[in-house]
């Protein structure tokens, strides 16, 4: 068996479809009037956007049996936050599909047909208790094609 260990075999792999993420434009959270949410649905606020390309063989012989699945969850916390802004905050994202209109939890997993596919994520981060100190704030939210 030892005499095996020194022999290096090729692995075979086949693709079978990929999925392909392009990032749009950016989106602007917006504070609420008691300064204790911020969120990109807020008034004055703007959704991010990106393309989902999937492409999948099996998806397409299978009708739907082995698709791609998109999801966008919110982040743990903030990319960038003043001193005292990302404590006592949770986050919530979602996202829509195609321009359905449908918020779509951003942690659920929501299966795309082969395709072009235009995609809005929204996030919203909401202190428990006081305000948000004034400064800047970056969060990211990360697509997932799987």
């Amino acid at each position: 068996m030892a005499a095996l260990a020194g022999f290096c075999l090729p692995a075979q792999a086949v693709i079978i479809g990929t999925c392909t993420i392009m990032v749009g434009a950016s989106g602007t959270m917006t504070a609420n009037p008691a300064i204790s949410i911020l969120g990109s649905k807020q008034a004055g606020g703007s959704s991010a956007s990106a393309t989902v390309v999937a492409s999948s063989l099996l998806c397409s012989i299978l009708n739907l049996l082995d698709c791609y699945s998109v999801s966008a969850p919110a982040p743990a916390a903030f990319s960038s936050a003043p001193s005292g802004g990302g404590t006592n905050v949770t986050f919530a994202s979602v996202f829509r599909l195609d321009g359905s209109g449908v918020d779509i939890n951003g942690s659920v997993p929501q299966r795309v047909t082969n395709g072009t596919h235009a995609l809005q994520v929204d996030l919203t981060a909401t202190k428990s208790s006081g305000i948000f100190p004034a400064g800047s704030y970056q969060g990211t939210v990360t697509v997932r094609c799987e």
